[in-house]
C-alpha cells in the first residue's frame, strides 16, 4: 500500500506500508534482542535512568491515585523515552557508531518533532490523572485496568511514530497518520505486538522494575525492526 502523506510545514512522504503476517512481531522482538547484546552498554545506561527516574516517581507518591496515575504516565511516556535506544537499532543497521553520546542525535536533530510527540502523550497521561483523582477506591481498580489497556492502545496506535520522526525526519501529524496505516494494513498483527507489549510491561511491573533493565531496551530495538518491516520508502 502506497501512503503519501502531507504536513501542514513539511514536505510530503512517501512510503509504502506493507502488511506483515499475524505472528512477525516475534520476529521483531527476536531481532531486537540481537540489537539488546550488540549494544548492551549503552543500553544498560538508557533503560537504567528510565527506571531509576520511574522509581523515584513512586516513592514519591505513596498515595494509591498518584502511582496508579505514574504507572499510566510511564507507559505512555515509553515511546519517547526510548527515543534514544530506537537510534541505536537504526545506527547499528547502518553502520554508524552506537555510543551513549550517539544515541542523543535524535535530541539535536530531531527535538521539536519529538518535543511536539512528547507534548501530546502528557495530554493523555494529565487526562487519565485527573480521572484518577476523581474516583473512589473502589473505582481505583478498574482505573488500573482500562489505563493499562488504554496506555497500550495508544502505544500501537504510535507504533512507528518516533521511528518515522527520527528516520525520515516526518513531522508528529506524519508520523502518526504512518502509524494508522501500519495498523489498517496489519491488524492482527498489531494485536500480536500489543499482547507482547503488555506480557513485557507485566513482567516488568511484577519484578518491582528490575526486569524493565532488559525490557525497555528489547521493545525499544523491536519497535525499530517493526518499522523497517512495515514501512518501506
Amino acid at each position: 500500500m502506497q501512503a503519501v502523506i502531507e504536513g501542514a510545514a513539511s514536505r510530503p512522504l512517501a512510503v509504502q506500508v506493507r502488511p506483515v503476517p499475524v505472528l512477525r512481531p516475534f520476529v521483531w522482538v527476536a531481532r531486537g534482542l540481537t540489537d539488546l547484546v550488540r549494544c548492551r552498554r549503552p543500553d544498560f545506561a538508557h533503560a537504567l535512568l528510565i527506571v531509576v527516574f520511574c522509581s523515584m516517581l513512586l516513592l514519591l507518591g505513596a498515595h494509591p491515585y498518584f502511582l496508579a496515575a505514574a504507572l499510566s504516565g510511564f507507559l505512555l511516556g515509553a515511546p519517547v523515552m526510548t527515543t534514544g535506544l530506537v537510534e541505536l537499532s537504526r545506527r547499528r543497521e547502518s553502520g554508524e557508531p552506537t555510543t551513549f553520546n550517539d544515541s542523543m542525535a535524535p535530541l539535536e536533530r530531531n527535538g521539536p518533532a519529538l518535543v511536539r510527540f512528547g507534548v501530546i502523550l502528557a495530554g493523555f497521561a494529565a487526562g487519565w490523572f485527573v480521572v484518577v483523582d476523581a474516583a473512589t477506591r473502589v473505582q481505583l481498580f478498574s482505573y488500573l485496568v482500562m489505563g493499562a489497556v488504554l496506555a497500550l492502545l495508544v502505544i500501537v496506535l504510535f507504533v512507528v511514530t518516533v521511528p518515522a520522526i527520527i528516520d525520515l525526519h516526518a513531522s508528529v501529524g506524519q508520523a502518526m497518520s504512518l502509524s494508522i496505516d501500519v495498523i489498517r494494513a496489519s491488524p492482527l498483527a498489531m494485536v500480536v505486538w500489543a499482547a507482547l507489549l503488555a506480557t513485557c510491561t507485566a513482567i516488568g511491573i511484577t519484578t518491582l522494575l528490575l526486569g524493565m533493565v532488559a525490557i525497555i531496551p528489547l521493545l525499544a530495538h523491536a519497535t525499530w525492526h517493526a518499522y523497517r518491516d512495515l514501512v518501506h520508502r
